[in-house]
């Protein structure tokens, strides 16, 4: 940790103390730090050989631009890309305040104003961050759904016939595409930072791309981001509250049969990457208890999915 804490201090430039490793996330190495003037920063270093990742200065560009956007994010303190103190790329955020644990999201008294505004909030922000130019953030690549998962399970060499059914169901139902927008990617239950006025910070955008905005609206209803919550928005609201939320922030009108094939599509997405989170440990390139945890759950995403297919159409 000594280490660790030395390279960092060489990185910026500046005194580090109170170094922390962090819990969540499972894809990086994440830790907590106090610099000499007093200022709470999140650092977050990527595993060698991350091949989803958009890249760190991309990233922060993103960031940039969501702030614009008045996208609540953490604001950027500094990049590292590899080879420097650091070794891997990492990226440097002012700590925000708020609760990202969904448990506790869901269930702790104080978060209840936050928790019932919580789906008209999610889509709020997504009608700010589709709204961003894309031609302010040159670089990110474009990514269709279908083919972005048969493309990952392809070179996995993990066949999945419940995927592929699914999949092919709604190659057969694919809805007219909206224009591309800025993506995050990941956005749901997890990755929002929560405190008592809603939401304070999105989090955790390494998988920002091109694409139908309608993924991210789709990503968030996803069964596995409820976290046992009864209601189909993050556990805690109504399709209908995100959608007229993103409409009334100045998002498009989507139509409920869109919403749930992009659930659909976001929930087979998720089970392809807990195959990867599987793979990364199985391979020996990240022996970690938590990934094989992750990995078990592709076959909970297969049941998922394959309950959808009527909605498909």
């Amino acid at each position: 940790m000594n280490a660790l804490r030395d390279a960092i201090a060489a990185a910026l430039g500046v005194p580090v103390s109170e170094l922390k490793q962090l819990s969540a996330g499972a894809h990086r190495d994440t830790w907590s730090f106090l610099t000499g003037d007093g200022t709470r920063c999140i650092l977050q270093r990527l595993p060698p050989g991350d091949g989803l990742h958009a890249g760190i200065e991309l990233e922060a560009r993103v960031l940039r631009a969501a702030a614009e956007a008045r996208v609540p994010v953490a604001r950027v303190l500094a990049t590292c890309e590899a080879g420097g103190p650091l070794e891997t790329p990492a990226l440097v955020l002012e700590q925000m305040p708020g609760e990202a644990l969904p448990q506790r999201i869901l269930r702790d008294p104080r978060l209840a104003g936050a928790r019932a505004g919580l789906a008209a909030a999610c889509g709020t922000v997504l009608a700010r961050l589709h709204s961003i130019d894309t031609n302010a953030v040159p670089g990110l690549g474009a990514q269709d759904p279908i083919e972005r998962c048969r493309g990952v399970l392809d070179q996995l060499r993990a066949p999945s016939p419940a995927f592929e059914l699914v999949l092919r169901r709604m190659e057969l139902n694919r809805p007219d595409p909206r224009p591309p927008a800025l993506v995050h990617g990941d956005f749901r239950l997890g990755n929002l930072l929560v405190d008592e006025h809603g939401i304070s910070a999105v989090l955790d955008w390494e998988l920002v791309h091109l694409g139908d905005p309608l993924e991210d609206l789709g990503y968030v209803c996803v069964p596995a981001w409820r976290f046992g919550g009864g209601l189909p928005v993050a556990g805690v609201g109504a399709y209908e509250t995100l959608l007229e939320a993103y409409r009334a922030a100045g998002g498009s009108e989507v139509t409920l049969p869109e919403l749930l094939w992009w659930q659909a599509a976001g929930t087979v997405w998720w089970g392809v990457l807990c195959l990867v989170q599987a793979s990364r440990h199985l391979s020996g390139e990240t022996r970690s208890v938590e990934l094989a945890a992750i990995g078990r759950r592709a076959c909970e995403q297969e049941w998922d999915a394959l309950a959808m297919l009527e909605a498909i159409g």
